[in-house]
């Protein structure tokens, strides 16, 4: 049954890692307050900064390595939600989306430390709302699987009784 409790925390898994594809990840600011550094899923970009605001884009580079991560992320993570005539691969399938965030962050954070040792290496970057979705995600993961868990104990549970 997809109403149950479980469901609802796969389905913010999904969300969450669908968020980080359309959010911005980490931002950094130079010392001198004339360039600005932003990593999304996609790109790691710098920015002039004029006037305090964004200005032209001065250097791209591509990181689709995180996008991809989280769109499989929240694939597997609606697939995951479809299973729930088989608590097991439900499960199984959880366990491996845990890992796929895990690497997701850690290529984030593989990332962000290196384009910090570029801009300012004193200081740490902001990491905003995509960086915490993906913590969201698999805290979320985590808890449908705990649920999935005790459901699947409560079926053996049952079956005992008979």
């Amino acid at each position: 049954m997809i109403q149950r409790v479980q469901s609802i925390f796969l389905l913010i898994v999904a969300v969450a890692m669908l968020a980080v594809t359309f959010n911005t990840i980490w931002e950094q600011v130079d010392p001198g307050q004339t360039q600005k550094m932003k990593l999304t899923a996609w790109s790691l970009s710098t920015y002039a900064i004029e006037n305090g605001q964004e200005g032209a884009l001065l250097a791209e580079q591509a990181v689709f390595i995180i996008g991809i991560l989280a769109i499989a992320a929240a694939a597997l993570a609606l697939y995951s939600l479809f299973q729930y005539k088989n608590r097991t691969r439900q499960m199984f399938l959880n366990m491996i989306n845990s890992l796929l965030m895990g690497i997701t962050l850690g290529v984030v954070v593989y990332q962000t430390y290196q384009a910090n040792a570029d801009i300012n290496p004193n200081a740490q970057g902001a990491f905003v709302i995509g960086f915490w979705a993906i913590v969201v995600a698999i805290i979320c993961n985590v808890i449908s699987n705990r649920f999935i868990r005790r459901d699947e104990l409560l079926v053996k549970s049952v079956d005992r009784i008979r």
